[in-house]
């Protein structure tokens, strides 16, 4: 398992200090049991044993601009308003699952341009914030504001099942069994996940198992959502190609 918070060493003074609080390359690649590609995987790779602090800063670099690249290259092919939200969307996921030392909260990062996708994604969105808000539960349990994220969570749900709204009318329809019976069951995980954290104390040998079940869980549904977005702005340039083709005809 990765390891929880470390000791940190001393922060320098002065200006050191903000640029040290900008670019934190001291405490490593990641440093709590955030949701990303490098914290997720440490479970089986031990990232800060097998390569130096400079290697990762070129793993983590090389990571997301290239998972970036993809994005670009579509708005300067076909641009786009739709496809300018979707690759912010997309950006921003590269950065908050590959770059170097990502806290918790980055993840409110890809749900900014998420939240102005909400009407043509009336699934996906509610989907990515639940687990967005799920993965930054730890955190805010140590910081005493579990009684603020369930009132808050409370409400999202309200809102997100607003009798008339918008958001249940259009995809959920479509779902099949299957991804009906596999949305069901993702969701039951996370809420006996919330309810084993609070209730039940980890094995002493392993004192972050919970944290660590609850990176997992989200960082598996934040690669998926990445990988949709990615293939749905891509599907924009393809219509728009098609589009033009049938108007030269």
């Amino acid at each position: 398992m990765a390891a929880g918070r470390s000791s940190l060493p001393k922060r320098p003074r002065g200006g050191g200090r903000v640029v040290s609080r900008l670019a934190p390359f001291e405490r490593g690649i990641y440093e709590d049991y955030v949701a990303n590609f490098w914290c997720t995987t440490s479970v089986l790779i031990k990232w800060k044993r097998l390569f130096t602090m400079r290697s990762l800063k070129l793993l983590s670099l090389a990571a997301t601009v290239s998972t970036c690249l993809p994005s670009m290259v579509q708005q300067l092919r076909a641009p786009s308003k739709q496809g300018f939200l979707y690759a912010l969307l997309n950006s921003a996921f590269s950065f908050y699952l590959f770059s170097f030392q990502v806290h918790e909260k980055s993840i409110l990062l890809p749900l900014l341009p998420a939240s102005l996708l909400a009407l043509e994604e009336p699934f996906l969105i509610p989907w990515l914030t639940h687990y967005a808000l799920f993965s930054m539960f730890p955190l805010l349990c140590r910081d005493n504001l579990i009684l603020p994220y369930f009132a808050l969570y409370g409400i999202f749900i309200l809102l997100c099942h607003v009798p008339g709204g918008r958001l249940d009318t259009r995809e959920t329809h479509s779902y099949t069994s299957l991804r009906s019976f596999l949305s069901a069951f993702l969701l039951l995980c996370s809420f006996s996940l919330h309810i084993i954290y609070l209730t039940v104390r980890p094995p002493k040998k392993y004192p972050y198992l919970f944290d660590a079940f609850i990176m997992l869980l989200c960082f598996t549904q934040f690669v998926l959502v990445a990988i949709y977005a990615n293939r749905k702005q891509w599907m924009l340039s393809m219509n728009s190609i098609v589009v033009d083709k049938e108007k030269h005809l």
